[in-house]
């Protein structure tokens, strides 16, 4: 059967190697963070000013600060090792090339690595965030979605026909169905779900991949 989104988030986590500065996306992104391998010591990078960032707070603990959030408006908790400044200090960081990976969520991502994961024309946006400068400055992108949308289109496309957030940023895919890595060459699908067939992520990916499964 297709992974949990908390199965994707492990997955995710798989990327993640020690001494790595990382920043995890909103919404399902900010999850892996519950997932960090062991043995690996990571700092997490929020774009709203604040590096080392601890796990969620348990409100039964009495842990929650409502002035201690990501860029999600999560709130968070702080390390003994936390830092905080200005939002200019923060995006010298991505913008510099200091942050190592991006685990970022996605509508579409084309199989150049092109991804659009900032608005859909004709809906309110809030504006693009932090996405196009992490995408630009960030040294690896991994994107975790669904592998469709709501009405079942495919996510990952030939070309992107919604606005850009950057082009060929996207390193690796991760979705409820498998893994696809974005090289030169093209598309590859790396991993497939448990209880996933080749015939059926064929039927619901519009984007040409090559197979290169492990034995």
């Amino acid at each position: 059967m297709p992974w949990t989104r908390e199965d994707m988030c492990k997955r995710a986590a798989a990327e993640l190697k020690d001494g790595y500065y990382v920043n995890l996306g909103i919404g399902i992104p900010t999850q892996v963070a519950n997932y960090i391998p062991a043995g690996i010591q990571i700092t997490l990078q929020s774009e709203n000013g604040m590096l080392g960032m601890g796990p969620f707070p348990s409100e039964a603990k009495g842990e929650v600060d409502p002035d201690l959030i990501n860029a999600g408006k999560q709130t968070i908790t702080a390390l003994p090792d936390s830092s905080y400044f200005d939002s200019a200090a923060s995006f010298a960081m991505i913008r510099g090339g200091h942050i190592d990976l991006a685990i970022l969520g996605a509508l579409q991502v084309s199989q150049a690595g092109d991804l659009a994961n900032w608005m859909v024309p004709g809906k309110m946006v809030k504006g693009m965030g932090g996405a196009m400068d992490l995408v630009a400055g960030v040294k690896k992108v991994v994107v975790i979605m669904d592998h469709n949308s709501k009405d079942g289109a495919a996510k990952l496309v030939k070309q992107c026909t919604l606005p850009l957030t950057g082009k060929k940023v996207v390193h690796t895919v991760i979705t409820e169905l498998g893994v696809f890595s974005v090289a030169s060459d093209g598309l590859k699908l790396l991993e497939l779900a448990p209880g996933v067939s080749l015939d059926e992520i064929k039927s619901k990916t519009e984007a040409v991949f090559e197979v290169v499964l492990a034995a």
